[in-house]
């Protein structure tokens, strides 16, 4: 960690205890700096509440009050707490200084970092990079939105390694002068608009990733999406990432990733599936080349990278056929991704919590689905669905009989997917829960020794 003098003796408050909220204020409190920390929930019994003041930190819990801006406090604030509540209107209007953890990160970090946003795929991008760290001899820890508090890692972090962050648009917006050394936008999609209220005030929020960025650095973006940022007013070096043409960067060319007019693989020997994965892929390479790792260990990573657990998760194969984990599609869009993200015939286990909707939208995505298999209380709607559209159609009372039925139909080359489009309450507690039931269920079809 760098001796970050800056807070020293400073006043900063704290807003919003949760997981960020404690390890922040005990990196501000190992600072130097004169914390307090605020949370408007009743915080009677809280663990963190309760070691925090065993440190000297003060707590103030079950309100805001306004007091607590008299001395005028740096804010250092929960993300996910939007700017309009009484306390922070009141900051600034003062004209105080409002922070996010991220922030607070960059300052003490000693290693460079590479800083991952974006609407969708940021959290698989995050993954695949930090995965292809592994192998390496280059050394790097994920941090940030993905659930692992970044100011924690970046107290811990050599200057050798990289710090991998996963920041969203609530943490971006408060930051002032974090600069990642390899910034990543995924692609900029209408989101959070409750939050931000428009999407010009969406985008700027996500554009912060590389505004202190200078000529030394990079900002990796996607070339179908050139049209959103002002690269001649960009100090950094940008490069794209396509799927369709050559571009200055990394691209998709006669069925394999290039980059500098080096092949690195082919995509068929990719396990992660979807043109959308394809896109995370190549800026996670990328990123990854111009972080020092080696082909070798891109490679492992892309042959054997098995997804987010429960979004489109490799599971493995079984014979000739390979079978997909994405219970965590829970409505139809979901879905729509996870069905077009195939070319071989599909067998789809679908069905659950019946919320009153209908399937249609599902029609122009089930080409390639050749049988399905449908459970749940929205069973006899999916049958319908299948049978109006010429498919052959199995029941089965839960995710494991979905298995156990399809091994009579299952042909070679056969997809298998767990792609829902339903909530899992209807027979399990979580979505999580109905993933594990597909994944135990592949592993009793394996065939013994």
């Amino acid at each position: 960690m760098k001796d970050y003098q800056g807070l020293r003796d400073k006043e900063v408050l704290v807003l919003g205890l949760a997981k960020s909220g404690y390890e922040s204020a005990q990196v501000l409190h190992r600072l130097g700096a004169k914390v307090t920390v605020n949370d408007g929930k009743d915080l009677t019994n809280d663990p963190f509440k309760i070691d925090l003041e065993s440190k000297g930190i003060t707590v103030v819990d079950d309100e805001h009050p306004l007091t607590l801006l008299d001395n005028d406090p740096i804010i250092v604030k929960n993300p996910g707490i939007p700017y309009h509540i009484p306390i922070l209107e009141k900051a600034i209007e003062k004209d105080l200084e409002i922070l996010t953890e991220v922030e607070l990160s960059y300052l003490i970090s000693e290693a460079p970092i590479i800083g991952v946003t974006g609407t969708n795929g940021k959290t698989t991008v995050t993954s695949l990079i930090g995965d292809m760290f592994k192998t390496s001899r280059v050394t790097g820890h994920i941090s940030g939105n993905i659930g692992v508090v970044a100011s924690k890692v970046a107290e811990e972090v050599e200057s050798d390694a990289y710090m991998i962050t996963e920041l969203s648009s609530f943490q971006l917006l408060g930051t002032k002068t974090y600069k990642p050394h390899i910034a990543i936008i995924t692609n900029i999609y209408s989101a959070h608009l409750d939050y931000h209220e428009t999407q010009e005030n969406y985008q700027n929020a996500k554009k912060r990733i590389y505004q202190n960025q200078d000529e030394n650095d990079y900002l990796i973006f996607n070339y179908n999406q050139r049209h959103l940022i002002e690269a001649d007013q960009i100090k950094s070096k940008v490069l794209y990432f396509s799927t369709q043409q050559e571009v200055d960067g990394i691209y998709v060319k006669d069925g394999y990733i290039v980059y500098n007019q080096m092949r690195i693989i082919h995509k068929d020997d990719i396990v992660l599936p979807g043109e959308h994965n394809l896109e995370n892929i190549l800026a996670a390479v990328l990123a990854a080349i111009l972080a020092g790792v080696p082909i070798k260990s891109i490679n492992t990573t892309l042959t054997t990278f098995s997804g987010i657990d429960h979004r489109l998760q490799y599971i493995g194969s079984n014979r000739m056929n390979k079978y997909y984990n994405d219970s965590k599609a829970t409505n139809t869009l979901a879905t729509q991704f996870a069905l077009s993200s195939f070319d071989q015939p599909i067998i789809w286990l679908c069905g659950g919590l019946d919320r009153g909707n209908g399937f249609d939208e599902l029609i122009p995505y089930m080409d390639n689905v050749r049988v399905m298999v449908t459970f749940g209380q929205t069973q006899e709607k999916f049958t319908k669905l299948g049978e109006s559209q010429g498919k052959y159609v199995i029941q089965a009372q839960d995710v494991k009989d979905a298995v156990d039925k399809l091994q009579d139909v299952i042909e070679p080359n056969d997809v298998v997917l767990l792609s829902p489009a339903c909530a899992s309450w209807d027979q399990y507690g979580t979505f999580e829960e109905r993933g594990q039931s597909f994944i135990d269920s592949f592993y009793s079809n394996l065939p013994s020794n």
